[in-house]
């Protein structure tokens, strides 16, 4: 796919490669650290740990005006198409939209999102900005303008093919699956996507690594 990657390695041959799908939008820089926080942790467990930039986030070149979701669907089957032995694909919020995709020996999902509710949260954040920048937006002015031209978000340029995918937009069946929430059942965390800031979490992301080495073993996987 031509984009960065951030890559850790275990200090033998690893046991499978952990690919990080990220959270979409803002939500990706939310969580950033401690994902990469996760990773150093699967690296010392003995997995290698992949988090690629998608076409249009961070280092890439492209532009996110160019950008939909089906490109990023190939973008990561063509990632995980490069990477020699067992891929665990674990995905983060609306990194589940995009994972069906790319050729896995099994799936992690982590408080999986549809795309209909992250296109309305930042749908919502726009107007809320605009309001207090005294312009009157609604949700259907922005749902009527972003099918004519790309539409800014949160910072973020998308695309009408962009808007239309998200909108949706639900997490593909795939096998096998483990998908799991934060909570007393789930992964003992917070929500930092939901967060004004990127944020850290050091005991969260123990917790993530822990949780998809258990899974792996679980799958036969090391």
């Amino acid at each position: 796919m031509g984009e960065q990657q951030l890559r850790f390695d275990p200090a033998g041959v690893p046991r499978a490669t952990i690919l990080i799908v990220p959270p979409l939008f803002e939500e990706a820089n939310r969580t950033r650290r401690t994902l990469v926080l996760a990773m150093r942790a699967l690296a010392v467990d003995g997995y290698a740990a992949l988090l690629p930039d998608l076409p249009g986030q961070n280092e890439s070149l492209v532009p996110l005006a160019d950008v939909d979701l089906a490109r990023w669907q190939d973008a990561l089957a063509e990632v995980t198409a490069a990477i020699d032995g067992p891929v665990i694909i674990a995905s983060i919020r609306g990194g589940a939209l995009i994972d069906h995709r790319a050729k896995g020996t099994a799936w992690w999902r982590l408080a999986p999102a549809g795309g209909a509710s992250l296109l309305r949260t930042l749908m919502r954040a726009r107007v809320s900005a605009d309001r207090e920048a005294g312009l009157a937006t609604s949700l259907e002015s922005l749902q009527t303008e972003a099918k004519a031209a790309p539409l800014l978000l949160a910072g973020n340029r998308l695309s009408p093919a962009m808007t239309e995918q998200l909108g949706a937009a639900e997490a593909q069946p795939v096998s096998p699956l483990r998908s799991i929430g934060l909570g007393a059942d789930g992964i003992a965390g917070t929500p930092l996507w939901l967060r004004a800031e990127p944020g850290e979490d050091g005991a969260m992301a123990q917790a993530i690594a822990a949780d998809i080495s258990e899974w792996s073993r679980s799958c036969g996987i090391g």
